[in-house]
């Protein structure tokens, strides 16, 4: 039995999941049914980032408390996970008092090892409002546009920016021109890691993503320099150093130690020993983080120093699912401009499974990609009634008008049955090494087999001349049919379930499924319904 850790990218708890975080984090659902199948121990987990600027910008907006938006958008998270058929082991939060006391027991190790030190920067502060500004609260000119902007990014042209590199800046609280003034903080010695990072990004090179290694290997090449691990904000966790009590530990620093906390607390109520299932020297352990190419550098080097600083011989991450850009209708999505679908939205149109098959079919996987309605709706039409409930239904509605549903056992083709073990063992394979979209087209090429077999056996014939032949042509069919069940489950568990319910089969499992005796067709359904462009 192998260990499986899974973690979600946390998606900020300042608006609704949008199709992205949509397409970014399906992966991972898919990885912990899949492993779950094989039988394998699977610590699968996320949670809502909480904490931060936007949260509070959004706060004073809205005239509430930065809890109230934050926990707000978190129990919405809930539901909409759980709408798209998601089955985290935990989905936190990092407001729960357990990650923030984790993060905070963390912060303090590292601090004892020598990787967290003081230090003082100049940093804008507003003399009216009296207090030092975070990035979201300093108003300017954006250097590369000349556009509004503030700290953090151009709301014209989109890029992220330093505070220090914004032009003519002001306070958006008041109004009043800002000063650079010394503050004190506590700093992450990062460059401490260059060559941990370095052999790492090395001996991840055939299994990361190439925009993981790209990514990864453009910031060893910048340059590492230390990070701030404090902010001056009062919303977030807690900073346990004397003499830092008006500070919390910066978002970047604790929201990547949200997968420790949390699988730790899922390990623990399962009674494994944490620190041995997250050892490097756990010959069984596998790991996949899973998240959009944005927050590359966050999980292939700030978390791996992190790791590395806390001297607990922890396992550095074996795989980097990163996805990339999914745009709409040919657009960069963006909240500003106003052109962002919402993953509520889809559900309203369709149903989960057509959502979660499109988005790995057509995903960004490799590159980024165009998503409309009339592509889902295309795709929805052509492959799952087309391809797959086509066979399905052809098949089982053929033996309930001229059987009465009672399928008699016959012999199952060789040939087919020697196909269906080698594509469990090339998707499974797929699956495991992160090419989500080859593992489904191996498994739509099987049902596409499938429909070949069929019509070129032609049982509506041979039911008048060669009921044996019929009986092995059919009964090679429900093989086929109860062994789909399993293969798409881990992309389409509703699916799998109905198919599974209509022939009375056992739970999935990611094996064979060996059918024998007569079977019996119980509550014939389509499984798709054309949907009308």
């Amino acid at each position: 039995m192998r260990n499986i850790l899974i973690g979600g990218a946390w998606p900020y708890a300042n608006y609704y999941l949008h199709i992205g975080h949509l397409a970014a984090l399906l992966p991972g659902d898919v990885l912990a049914k899949y492993y779950r199948g094989c039988g394998d121990e699977v610590i699968y987990v996320s949670g809502s980032d909480c904490h931060g600027t936007p949260i509070t910008e959004r706060a004073k907006k809205e005239g509430t408390t930065p809890e109230a938006i934050a926990k707000f958008y978190h129990e919405e998270f809930v539901k909409t996970f759980t709408n798209l058929g998601f089955e985290y082991d935990m989905y936190s939060c990092t407001m729960d008092p357990h990650h923030k006391e984790f993060v905070k027991e963390n912060f303090l190790k590292l601090v004892k090892n020598g990787y967290v030190y003081p230090g003082t920067e100049p940093q804008d502060f507003c003399p009216k409002c009296n207090k030092y500004l975070s990035d979201r609260e300093i108003v300017g000119k954006c250097p590369h546009c000349g556009g509004v902007s503030t700290g953090d990014q151009c709301d014209e042209c989109l890029t992220s920016l330093d505070s220090k590199d914004l032009l003519d800046k002001h306070c958006k609280e008041c109004g009043s021109s800002t000063i650079l003034k010394e503050n004190k903080h506590l700093y992450f010695k990062l460059p401490a890691f260059y060559d941990t990072l370095k052999a790492l990004i090395e001996d991840r090179k055939n299994i990361w993503r190439k925009n993981a290694l790209g990514e990864s290997q453009k910031y060893l090449d910048m340059g590492l320099v230390n990070r701030a691990a404090t902010r001056q904000i009062n919303w977030g966790v807690e900073v346990p150093v004397e003499g830092y009590e008006d500070k919390r530990i910066y978002v970047w620093f604790e929201a990547v130690l949200g997968y420790l906390s949390v699988a730790k607390y899922v390990a623990e109520q399962r009674g494994i020993d944490f620190d041995k299932f997250l050892s490097n020297d756990n010959p069984n352990l596998r790991t996949y983080y899973v998240h959009g190419k944005d927050n590359i550098p966050f999980h292939t080097i700030i978390f791996p120093a992190l790791l590395s600083g806390l001297e607990m011989n922890y396992r550095l991450p074996d795989y980097i699912i990163s996805s990339a850009y999914v745009n709409l209708n040919d657009e960069k999505m963006s909240k500003s401009k106003g052109n962002l679908i919402t993953a509520n939205e889809l559900l309203e149109k369709f149903e989960r499974d057509t959502i979660r098959f499109y988005f790995i079919f057509y995903g960004p996987e490799a590159k980024d990609t165009s998503c409309s309605i009339e592509e889902i709706i295309q795709t929805h039409n052509k492959f799952l009634v087309g391809v797959l409930g086509n066979f399905v239904n052809r098949n089982l509605a053929f033996i309930n008008k001229k059987f009465d549903g009672v399928i008699s056992e016959g012999k199952i083709d060789n040939k087919i049955k020697e196909y269906t073990k080698e594509v469990y063992e090339k998707a499974g394979n797929y699956i495991e090494k992160g090419e989500f979209k080859n593992a489904l087209n191996t498994i739509m090429d099987y049902i596409s087999m499938g429909n070949k077999y069929y019509d070129e056996a032609e049982p509506w014939i041979k039911v008048k001349e060669d009921m044996e032949a019929f009986n092995d042509i059919t009964y090679t069919c429900i093989y086929m049919i109860a062994n789909i069940a399993n293969l798409i489950y881990p992309f389409m568990s509703d699916t799998s379930k109905k198919i599974k319910e209509m022939l009375n089969l056992e739970e999935y499992k990611w094996e064979e499924c060996e059918i024998k005796g007569n079977l019996q067709v119980n509550n014939l359904a389509l499984l798709f319904e054309r949907i009308d462009e």
